[in-house]
């Protein structure tokens, strides 16, 4: 047995334990709240100029593996941030044991979470040569992009732990579902560009002296608010169109709740804009931005269903050999 759980345990354990499918999701959901979580408490680390808090990686400092008393605050913060990725490596690896553990097997759900899994180590990396640059603000930009395709990963886990392997069904118009493309991708520019928007402005991640984005602060957020502008039209339009064919009810509860997100994300951005981008009102513009992808992505995937696959029926079972009969 010990040789078994050795070569395979995910093997080991799928034979032994058969989760409901209301723990598949459950796990599912663990792994894209941890994912908002980290970018959150990264964001808390650039916020209270902790980036340097442990200036090396992977150790916290030449001499310790982790934060001292002499690091101080920015040393507990960034240090508290590391170890963070260490839960959401926990939450990820649920939902792997999960999805290769259900019945009947789910392929794509198991590839989904190793994908979640070499996008949080691909990304641990990226951190480790953001301190090793010093807070290079494209690297930093990278961290944050990284962090966004692990959210992109579980919110699709998450959606698809929830529907069936069947081949997807459209419940919208060739028209609607190529306009729901659109936006998903106007929305992907609007967070690139609020990553230069952070990149160019005064909260470096640091107190010393950190090299800035060499762009124009005022222009790179007036294009910032115009993206946003777009997205938030374009999905006014969608949700009207969706009325107006009368599309399913949920595909209309998607546009709505983005809509609802959008919303709140301008307030605060705008408030940000004018009161000189107070911290507490950056992380939360911060939270924003994911939010914001996340239902962005639950409207583009709300224009398709996915039905479970009907069982397979057992095998028929051989007939027995017909006796002869032997005359003599």
């Amino acid at each position: 047995m010990l040789k078994e759980v050795v070569r395979n345990p995910l093997a080991f354990v799928a034979a032994r334990w058969t989760p409901r499918p209301g723990t598949v999701r459950r796990a599912a959901l663990a792994a894209l709240v941890m994912s908002v979580v980290i970018v959150v408490t990264g964001g808390a680390v650039r916020l209270t100029g902790s980036g340097l808090g442990c200036d090396t990686w992977p150790k916290c400092s030449d001499e310790s593996l982790v934060a001292t008393t002499e690091m101080g605050f920015h040393g507990a913060i960034e240090f508290g941030n590391r170890l963070m990725t260490y839960v959401v490596c926990a939450a990820v690896g649920w939902f792997i044991v999960a999805a290769r553990s259900a019945k009947p097997e789910r392929r794509s759900l198991t590839r989904l979470g190793w994908a979640q899994f070499w996008v949080v180590a691909a990304n641990g990396i990226v951190g480790g040569v953001t301190v090793l640059t010093e807070l290079n603000p494209f690297i930093v930009a990278g961290h944050f992009l990284a962090a966004t395709a692990l959210v992109t990963v579980t919110t699709l886990s998450w959606v698809r732990a929830r529907e069936g392997d069947a081949p997807p069904r459209p419940l919208v118009g060739v028209p609607l579902r190529r306009a729901a493309v659109g936006l998903t991708l106007l929305s992907a520019a609007l967070v690139v560009v609020g990553t230069g928007v952070t990149g160019s402005g005064k909260h470096a991640g640091d107190d010393g002296d950190i090299e800035r984005m060499p762009f124009d602060w005022e222009t790179i957020a007036q294009l910032h608010s115009a993206l946003a502008w777009a997205v938030v039209l374009g999905t006014l339009a969608i949700w009207a169109a969706l009325r107006v064919v009368d599309a399913p009810p949920a595909v209309r509860a998607r546009a709505r709740e983005l809509f609802l997100v959008l919303l709140a994300q301008g307030v605060i951005g705008y408030v940000q804009y004018f009161l000189d981008e107070p911290e507490f009102l950056v992380g939360m513009h911060l939270l924003g931005a994911t939010l914001v992808w996340i239902a962005t992505l639950r409207l583009l995937l709300a224009t398709r269903e996915r039905e479970h696959l009907a069982p397979a029926a057992p095998a028929p079972e051989p007939s027995p050999p017909l006796a002869t009969t032997v005359s003599s």
